[in-house]
């Protein structure tokens, strides 16, 4: 039985002052990540502080602590500690400054706080550990390729959850009408408008949120442009209101002046967006595999068997390769370099040969590759097939944006879709916000 606990942490809590602090600290490190692999003596507890928004990973580190995990379980008992998200950024720094960092912990919400932690030595390189142990090749590419964009290019966290983006659609509708899968940005064109004129609506979407349809400017641009628009926006070698950047914006506001997102895009949230295709009322929705607990429900009204999954179309001309799917690793986990020992070692090898297995057992799909047959519905085994043969992936429209940018383009994706707000003055907005910092 595992002995895995939740308990007070030794550490306090910080403020913002002393955030500040830390996250100077951290940045005059030592440099370079990595750190001396295996060197530390064995902690008496293997240590994993999480978010205790996180319910997913700790249910499959159990399962395995309790089972094929048993013997590292008895040599070096797992035990986890939650903290609330929104203070797991401030802990981390403040356990690196102090040379307290527990063998395995969570990422914070801001993917440029791990990359300096990466920067400062305090994680450990995945690619050397795994190839030492033997199984760097249970981890998907994709998700590999995803953590490399977001933590300062290296691969430095682990993918306990793993998203890819796509466009879902109902197989039944499609059938009906005699709708192949699009697979260029025309042919999508042809079946919104042949949808419309059904009474259906083309694309269900949240204008609520607005990141569903910021998505889409984002897919546009990575097909048009290539994978790394969008760093080069980051980088400052592009700016989004370059008129290739503005054509992207226009081609979705394109999509809203011609009805395909209905007449309450605007006033939606996520629940009625998906409610909506999952009721037969839109052919499409731009989701990520996320959706899949929705899918998969009693509450979905059409059956799990009528949902189709297709990437993000080609654009004829675009540099980018239909192959490349947005996705994300939700708030992913590492382990420390300066604490990584034998026995923590052990316990990487045995969580990364089965983590994907079990994951899978409990309705998860995550970066680390299942070996093992599972029962799955059918949109669920697509799905996994697609993440367990990707090799690249692109990020998405708001992923390297500073906070300030990030909520303006969410809050004024519904004006570019209906007409409130060109794409210029969209994508000016968003820049200028990009451009203050």
């Amino acid at each position: 039985m595992s002995t895995a606990t939740t308990r007070r942490l030794r550490k306090p809590m910080i403020g913002a002052f002393a955030l500040l602090s830390a996250s100077a600290l951290v940045l005059v490190g030592c440099a370079g990540g990595g750190g001396d692999s295996g060197s530390a003596e064995d902690p008496d507890t293997l240590e994993f502080l999480k978010n205790a928004e996180n319910t997913t990973t700790e249910p499959v580190l159990q399962a395995l602590a309790d089972g094929v995990c048993s013997d590292q379980e008895e040599a070096m008992p797992l035990e986890i500690n939650s903290i609330p998200q929104a203070d797991l950024d401030a802990q981390v720094q403040l356990l690196a400054t102090q040379d307290g960092l527990p063998p395995m912990f969570s990422a914070g919400g801001n993917p440029a706080e791990g990359a300096k932690l990466w920067e400062a030595g305090y994680l450990l390189d995945f690619d050397e550990a795994l190839t030492d142990l033997g199984v760097r090749d249970k981890i998907s590419e994709g998700a590999v390729s995803t953590i490399e964009k977001l933590y300062g290019g290296a691969f430095n966290f682990l993918p306990f959850q793993y998203n890819i983006e796509g466009i879902f659609y109902n197989k039944a509708i499609f059938e009906e009408n005699g709708w192949a899968v699009p697979e260029t940005w025309d042919d999508l064109l042809t079946v919104a408008a042949e949808a419309k004129a059904a009474g259906l609506t083309a694309f269900a979407a949240s204008g609520e949120q607005g990141w569903p349809l910021t998505r889409l400017v984002s897919g546009y641009l990575f097909r048009t442009l290539g994978a790394d628009a969008l760093q080069k926006v980051a980088d400052g070698d592009a700016k989004l209101t370059d008129p290739e950047y503005v054509e992207a914006a226009q081609a979705i506001a394109d999509l809203g002046a011609q009805g395909y997102f209905g007449a309450n895009v605007a006033s939606l949230d996520y629940d009625a967006a998906s409610n909506e295709f999952l009721t037969g009322k839109a052919a499409m929705i731009y989701m990520g595999s996320w959706l899949l607990g929705n899918i998969n429900s009693d509450a979905n009204q059409i059956g799990a068997d009528n949902v189709g999954f297709m990437p993000f179309p080609a654009v004829e001309g675009g540099a980018g390769s239909i192959e490349e799917f947005p996705s994300n690793v939700g708030l992913p986990a590492t382990f420390g370099a300066k604490t990584y020992s034998p026995g923590v070692g052990e316990w990487l090898k045995c969580i990364t040969e089965n983590y994907g297995n079990e994951a899978l057992k409990q309705g998860q799909i995550t970066g680390f590759i299942s070996d093992e047959p599972a029962d799955l519905p059918e949109i669920s085994q697509t799905i996994a097939d697609e993440i367990s043969t990707a090799t690249d992936s692109v990020l998405w429209f708001e992923a390297l944006f500073n906070a300030k940018a990030s909520s303006i383009s969410s809050t004024n994706a519904a004006l570019l879709v209906t007409g409130q707000m060109t794409p210029e003055e969209f994508m000016t907005v968003v820049q200028d916000a990009l451009d203050q910092g």
